[in-house]
């Protein structure tokens, strides 16, 4: 927070508050507050903090009865929810551009997105053998059935599809209206399809708050390393998924082998993908998006490596992550909510006790 003024609460005034965004770091809006107290009578009156639209409405009810310092009224404020900004996207309008330009490839088995069709001879695979092993009922034919799972970066649905083949309710979400069309246009063809998926043109925050809790599986195959903000897309994720859902990510890690093989092999040499598809600082290791994950309440269950063989065109599993990855993470149970710290709220009561000795008056 930027500043609170200095002024004592009187029976009929107004405090304005000035405030950074806790979450995302920019200035909210500065908000009048009528208070209507009698002397010696006190109210409580709830505020809510709003810039735009919030994933969750953030709440700071304040009780104070009249001739209460604003000293004394910080130390009965109570914060409720968690702050999310619609100001901050993780949507990065530069990768909006380059798949905007390929939005009718992407069932193409021979073209940009060959690799991607591919590697679902191995993601599919290790999605459903996981789920397989934490499931006690598992119909045959379709192990992932009754399964709720969202699909973040669906593209035109290449790895959306297979799922919902085994079963599974799927919701594929994409920023780019074009890859949503594409994605529906090829889904008319199955019937069966057509009852299992659903595709949506939106971030994933914009889904936080109609769908908070809601999904058993997130999927969020190579989409970190093309998100504006890391861990506010982790911290989303965490957000629409159940206590006890799983997370699986496949992504780039950012070392030296993947700058040569994936940039500079597979970009500029080869064209396994078209030339500025992959920003190699965007490239993130296991060990940092582990930590991410468990910050938000994950548990990171598995890690792989993987590599691809532009000659035979295919992937394989193998030990080393320091290019290709998939890992999958487990929300925990119990997960405690965001809110300030104590050693700000501290320092703030202390910079307010201080500035209302000084004297009365806003």
């Amino acid at each position: 927070m930027e500043s609170w003024g200095r002024c004592w609460l009187s029976r009929a005034g107004r405090l304005w508050v000035s405030c950074n965004e806790m979450a995302g770091g920019r200035k909210v809006n500065r908000r009048a507050l009528s208070l209507q107290a009698a002397l010696g009578n006190p109210c409580i009156l709830p505020l809510q903090i709003v810039q735009g639209g919030l994933f969750k409405k953030h709440k700071i009810q304040l009780t104070y009865s009249a001739r209460t310092s604003l000293a004394e009224a910080w130390n009965k404020i109570s914060f409720t929810g968690q702050l999310f900004s619609t100001s901050h996207t993780t949507v990065d309008p530069k990768e909006m551009k380059k798949f905007q330009l390929l939005a009718h490839k992407w069932w193409d088995e021979q073209g940009e997105y060959s690799a991607l069709h591919s590697m679902n001879d191995i993601r599919v695979p290790f999605i459903r053998d996981i789920v397989l092993n934490m499931r006690n009922d598992c119909p045959l034919g379709s192990p992932l059935s009754g399964m709720k799972i969202l699909d973040i970066g669906c593209g035109g649905g290449l790895l959306t599809e297979p799922l919902g083949r085994l079963g599974a309710s799927v919701t594929g979400i994409d920023p780019l209206e074009d890859n949503i069309r594409t994605a529906e246009l090829h889904k008319s063809f199955d019937p069966v399809l057509a009852k299992r998926i659903q595709y949506i043109s939106c971030s994933l925050e914009d889904l936080v708050e109609e769908t908070s809790e809601t999904f058993d599986i997130i999927i969020a195959s190579e989409v970190v390393e093309h998100v504006a903000d890391v861990e506010m897309f982790l911290r989303c994720c965490s957000e629409v998924l159940k206590p006890e859902g799983s997370i699986f990510i496949t992504t780039i890690n950012r070392s030296q082998l993947s700058y040569i093989l994936g940039i500079v092999v597979a970009e500029k040499v080869l064209g396994i993908v078209p030339a500025g598809t992959h920003e190699w600082e965007k490239f993130i290791a296991p060990e940092e998006l582990e930590r991410i994950l468990e910050s938000n309440g994950f548990s990171v269950k598995t890690v792989k490596g993987m590599l691809y063989n532009p000659l035979l065109g295919s992937w394989s599993w193998i030990r080393s992550t320091s290019i290709n990855y998939a890992l999958h993470a487990v929300k925990s149970c119990a997960q405690e909510q965001s809110g300030p710290s104590e050693p700000p709220l501290e320092t703030h009561k202390a910079q307010l006790q201080t500035e209302a000795s000084i004297g009365s008056g806003c």
